[in-house]
């Protein structure tokens, strides 16, 4: 299933959160994307930190197809030629820790969504010109949500992906979607050591549906 550039911005933005996780396992990162999906998730960051990071992710992407409106991304993308990698074996949109043109060259081509991360308002202005859609903040907990409140004033038309050390819960989301994220990825904060060990699939699945419902609530609020 292909997703165009819009319709997985409109899918990070609907819920307002985006699982990131990497697992060797293809059982268990089935796992994950079940609950996520079945949580309310509509779009996933599988992240590129393992030996086979690739099969696992080419695994998850065939199996995903069976789920209406679902988009698989890769994460911790450092350079082009393994951009180019993931989106030859089918990943929907680029996700990196870092700005870095040869990326946003290689997107361009093929017309996919490229999220670079950026830590400065230079980054950012930058990766804007470069043609990223959003813009990663990373890392989000060494930065924090007063950073994008001080920089969307400067620059308000960037839309804003917070990702690193969020918790699902009202506090830490209220804080990020007051300051103007559009998105929080959220890894090991939801997808625990804990949940991973048990496998304890019903958890989690209620931790996305809960953090959705939080984002739905902050957003109705204001």
């Amino acid at each position: 299933m292909t997703f165009s550039k819009s319709q997985i911005i409109s899918a990070l933005k609907s819920t307002g959160v985006a699982p990131m996780f990497y697992h060797g396992d293809k059982d268990v990162a089935r796992s994950i994307v079940d609950v996520s999906y079945e949580g309310g998730v509509r779009a996933i960051e599988f992240t590129n930190r393992g030996p086979n990071a690739f099969e696992v992710f080419k695994d998850i992407l065939k199996y995903s197809e069976k789920y209406d409106g679902l988009s698989i991304g890769i994460g911790t993308i450092l350079d082009a030629k393994t951009t180019e990698k993931y989106i030859k074996a089918g990943a929907q949109f680029i996700v990196s820790p870092i700005l870095r043109p040869e990326m946003a060259e290689v997107c361009k081509k093929y017309d996919k969504l490229w999220i670079p991360g950026a830590a400065t308002i230079t980054e950012l202005v930058n990766a804007k010109l470069l043609g990223a859609d959003i813009i990663k903040i990373f890392p989000a907990s060494v930065l924090g949500p007063g950073f994008v409140s001080s920089v969307l004033p400067v620059v308000p038309d960037l839309q804003l992906m917070a990702t690193g050390g969020i918790e699902p819960t009202f506090q830490s989301l209220s804080m990020w979607f007051q300051a103007g994220i559009v998105c929080a990825g959220l890894g090991s904060q939801l997808i625990t050591k804990d949940i991973l060990a048990k496998k304890d699939w019903h958890t989690l699945r209620h931790k996305v549906t809960d953090a959705i419902t939080i984002v739905r609530q902050i957003r109705d609020s204001n």
